[in-house]
């Protein structure tokens, strides 16, 4: 059974438990499958010798998780080549394509952990409650290193931009 932390983040005020240990800068990024478009699985392997900025959301279909993803994909195009820039949530491949294509968001991945949630309980990220993932945001370097990490104390609020930002390009220097 993995390791729940109780009121590790909260939604509008209520507290709410993540499922999994929390990630932190220096630990090695778990490995995972997740589901990209076309229903196609997705390792963290296919970015090797890459650094990732990992954003994990609730859903790309609520204001908050649609301004950040729309904002990432915006920074996208100013980072350096060997940065991708990955947003995981659990809504579905389809749900995820049809956002993006709306939103004319294509610099981003978004990545799918509907099936089971894995991602969600090895990243610490996944809220028991709600069967959702957090909102947290990773910079894994080229060697799959975690280099920064920030959960999203209160779900409805944005991450720290600036600061995940300016740890990719360190990472990517």
């Amino acid at each position: 059974m993995a390791e729940e932390r109780s009121g590790a983040v909260t939604m509008r005020g209520n507290p709410l438990t993540l499922v999994g240990a929390e990630l932190k800068a220096g630990d090695k990024a778990p490995g995972f499958t997740l589901i990209g478009k076309g229903l196609k699985p997705v390792t963290l392997d296919e970015f090797k010798g890459k650094v990732k900025i990992i954003s994990t959301i609730p859903s790309v279909d609520t204001p908050v998780c649609d301004a950040e993803t729309r904002r990432f994909n915006e920074e996208a195009a100013k980072l350096p080549a060997n940065v991708e820039v990955l947003t995981v949530s659990m809504d579905l491949p389809f749900a995820q394509a049809r956002w993006c294509g709306a939103a004319g968001v294509d610099k981003v991945t978004t990545l799918s952990d509907y099936r089971g949630a894995n991602f969600g309980a090895a990243y610490g990220v996944l809220i028991k409650e709600l069967y959702l993932l957090a909102r947290v945001v990773f910079v894994v370097d080229k060697n799959d290193k975690i280099t920064y990490a920030e959960y999203v104390k209160e779900v409805a609020e944005q991450p720290n931009f600036e600061a995940a930002l300016e740890a990719a390009r360190k990472a990517a220097a």
